[in-house]
């Protein structure tokens, strides 16, 4: 990074990078791959806790484990969606203030405990209730943690014209958790005694991690996030590093223009209130299209993952012990679609495959909903049907953490993402209890086919919120598509910011200028 002083057309005090640039210049490399594996683990790690949680649920009962209720069992796995919550809110800011880095260390630890300590409940009673439940919440805080840290160094990390189809193949692979968690389960309980069986199970994750944990910490700091905060040295040695991992590969680095430089100047700390203001008055329509695409997809994948062994076993007579293979079938195809699909984002564009995923899967869902209602449907048939559909929202719902990290800046990235998730768990939380009421006993199918068909208009409007308030971001720097709070000059090409289009000081607190 050059002096302000070498640039005459710098504001007093603002210091011009190429480090962006530098980024998005490079190719792909071993060591984006080491760098997206290692981070990516969280969601794989995500998608093991709660199916694993969700097998031994019942386990948990026996008087020869732990004893608990039904009840009991269920409010361990809302105590840890809970922890989700406050982790993503507390540790979201963290990760805005001290570093990528450090939170995305930090909350996997954090992780790596709870979850660890899980395993070591080791009698009944209400004393070791609390402690499992507080087990549960600290594993779930830092997995809430880990979404705003790990969407945010991934997104400023990755060059752009990548940056679409790795975020989604990261998102994605919470179902390749939620696969090898339903048959790792379904052999631990057949191999092991109960008791021993189901703390085997919430040991998976942390025996994962440790070795992950490892390569993460030869990770260096986002450059992004160093230049932006006014640690220039710093910045320059981390992207520094990158490009010396890309050069031993034999990949020789062309130069970067330096009229690609974005001006920074120094910027007070940004907190939950910056970014409030921020949402309701710089971005009201990027507000309302973050938190548009997350609530709709929660709930409809609430609503659906977490009843759908009640209605094969209900409708259909699957027996509860073949139930979770058939969970394998549907988790697949979520997992597909991100992976095949994903490219897509990039180069058909956000705002057409984000729309068109969620309009397909709603209007799909609406037709298997009358399929279902007419008693048309066997439970393979309602599988396939189910993978279809979901192989579409998936890659939506994957792109949804995409889209809320992407739009707004990156002083308030973390808690941005953090926010939006929060709102959605909260949203997406009411899902499993309405449809578990619409099940029933499985006497009736037409309130389940009314609640599919809600669940469907619900994609649909997701989908048409896309379409008109969609951002184009493929293949473009972030900082086009979200000015740096830091930043003395809006970069060219910068994306207009408002709804309509405004000015805002978001550190002020008076009103938009139009």
């Amino acid at each position: 990074m050059s002096d302000a002083t070498d640039s005459p057309t710098a504001p007093q005090g603002a210091v011009p990078s190429t480090i962006p640039a530098r980024i998005d210049r490079l190719p792909w490399s071993p060591f984006h791959t080491r760098m997206v594996a290692a981070l990516g683990i969280a969601w794989i790690l995500d998608g093991l806790e709660i199916t694993v949680a969700g097998a031994v649920a019942a386990v948990l009962t026996r008087s020869d484990t732990l004893g608990l209720t039904s009840a009991e069992a269920g409010l361990t796995a809302t105590v840890y969606l809970v922890g989700q919550v406050a982790g993503a809110l507390f540790f979201g800011r963290l990760a805005d203030r001290l570093g990528r880095r450090r939170l995305f260390l930090l909350t996997f630890g954090v992780y790596l405990f709870g979850s660890g300590l899980t395993a070591l409940t080791l009698g009944q009673g209400t004393g070791w209730y609390a402690f499992l439940c507080f087990t549960r919440f600290l594993a779930g805080t830092g997995i809430g943690g880990e979404y705003s840290a790990i969407n945010s160094a991934i997104q400023e990390m990755v060059p752009a014209r990548h940056r679409g189809r790795v975020d989604l193949l990261v998102n994605g692979t919470y179902w390749a958790g939620a696969i090898l968690g339903t048959v790792a389960e379904l052999w631990l309980l057949a191999a092991f005694p109960d008791h021993v069986a189901w703390r085997l199970g919430f040991l998976l994750g942390p025996l994962l991690g440790l070795a992950v944990f490892l390569i993460r910490r030869q990770l260096p700091e986002s450059p992004r996030w160093l230049a932006m905060h006014g640690r220039q040295r710093e910045a320059e040695e981390a992207i520094a590093h990158i490009e010396r991992e890309v050069t031993r590969t034999g990949r020789v680095l062309d130069p970067v223009d330096e009229s690609r430089a974005i001006l920074l100047k120094e910027s007070p700390e940004a907190g939950y209130a910056t970014l409030l203001r921020l949402l309701f008055r710089r971005y009201p329509g990027r507000s309302v299209l973050g938190s548009t695409l997350l609530v709709t997809q929660s709930f409809l994948y609430n609503a659906i993952f977490f009843t759908y062994t009640l209605v094969l076993t209900k409708y259909y007579g699957v027996h509860e012990n073949r139930a979770p293979l058939y969970l394998v079938a549907f988790a697949a195809g979520n997992l597909l679609g991100p992976v095949v699909l994903g490219p897509l984002f990039d180069t058909v564009g956000r705002r057409r495959m984000i729309s068109g995923t969620y309009l397909f899967s709603g209007c799909a869902l609406a037709v298997t909903a009358a399929f279902f209602q007419a008693g048309w449907l066997t439970a393979v048939s309602q599988t396939v049907a189910w993978c279809v559909i979901f192989f579409f929202a998936s890659a939506g719902a994957s792109a949804g953490y995409l889209t809320v990290g992407e739009i707004f800046p990156l002083e308030v990235r973390g808690q941005a993402i953090a926010v939006f998730f929060a709102l959605a768990q909260c949203v997406g939380a009411c899902g499993p209890y309405l449809y578990g009421r619409l099940i029933g006993d499985g006497g009736d199918r037409t309130t389940l086919f009314l609640g599919y068909l809600l669940g469907a208009t619900v994609m649909v409007a997701g989908g048409l919120t896309e379409l008109f308030l969609g951002v184009d971001a493929e293949g473009r720097p972030l900082e086009e598509i979200a000015t740096p709070l830091s930043a003395a000059a809006p970069p060219p090409h910068a994306e207009p910011q408002g709804w309509p289009e405004t000015t805002v000081d978001p550190n002020s607190r008076k009103g938009p200028s139009v």
